[in-house]
């Protein structure tokens, strides 16, 4: 079922927010790699969608709803799954405001889901990771992470914190045997951009969707199979040799947008 290149055989791997968008498109392709995925997302009836999608297509997957922002019930979720060798860290929620108009709830619900989520997502495989030898964890942060961008406050804050932690978890960990690595994405064509246009822009769908998708110097968004690509390529064993480092895919948005 899987290729030899970039196999996941024998492996098991969670991904977090798995039941849509670049998550699901993340456990669609470890599934076909040869990985038992573990789909964790909070709509129940995604979840096990993406599990029975991997299923019917030959691979071997598993649905757990779970809120990331809820520590106990995380770990608990991990502890049933006992052996995982690879954690993506892909849930979140996206924000728009600029400091002056992100009201303290806002802040907070970033916070709990992107920021916290990811801490306690690590904290209940870290140890699990630790016994079984090692593992390797993949981090989504953001272009916003390190470009200034308009009304993303919040959510720049969030993606600043998974970017430091990536980076304070791959040195505290590396003789444990756990790779750690995070990616930056640029704009990626995921039902949440068609929901926010149809939100925001009733009448403009169209119109807002080129003008997004030509803030990437590449001209187009990105597809959530070409950031699944990057993801699989760094939590297999041929990226045995990276850990620490954060890798923009973002159409060259942070290097040639001048």
């Amino acid at each position: 079922m899987s290729t030899q290149i970039f196999s996941l055989q024998g492996k098991t791997a969670v991904v977090t927010g798995g039941g849509s968008g670049i998550g699901k498109a993340v456990a669609l392709l470890f599934g076909q790699q040869g990985a038992f995925v573990h789909v964790l997302d909070l709509n129940e009836d995604n979840a096990a969608a993406t599990a029975k999608e991997i299923g019917e297509a030959g691979g071997k997957a598993a649905a757990h709803v779970v809120n990331v922002s809820q520590q106990q019930d995380v770990v608990a979720v991990f502890e049933k799954i006992a052996t995982p060798h690879i954690l993506v860290n892909s849930a979140g929620v996206s924000h728009i405001g600029k400091l002056d108009t992100t009201p303290e709830a806002d802040f907070d619900r970033i916070y709990q889901v992107n920021v916290k989520g990811v801490y306690n997502c690590l904290y209940a495989a870290v140890p699990l990771m630790k016994k079984n030898g090692g593992g390797a964890i993949l981090n989504m942060s953001s272009i916003a992470a390190v470009v200034g961008i308009p009304d993303r406050f919040a959510y720049s804050m969030s993606k600043g914190a998974v970017y430091a932690m990536t980076l304070s978890l791959a040195k505290d960990y590396i003789k444990d045997g756990i790779r750690c690595n995070s990616i930056s994405p640029a704009r990626v064509h995921t039902p949440f951009v068609d929901g926010f246009l149809a939100k925001n822009y009733p009448g403009q769908e169209a119109e807002m969707f080129e003008k997004l998708s030509a803030t990437q110097p590449i001209g187009r968004m990105a597809k959530p199979e070409e950031i699944a690509n990057l993801i699989l390529y760094l939590c297999s064993d041929e990226a045995s040799f990276i850990t620490g480092c954060d890798y923009p895919i973002d159409g060259g948005f942070i290097k040639l947008n001048n």
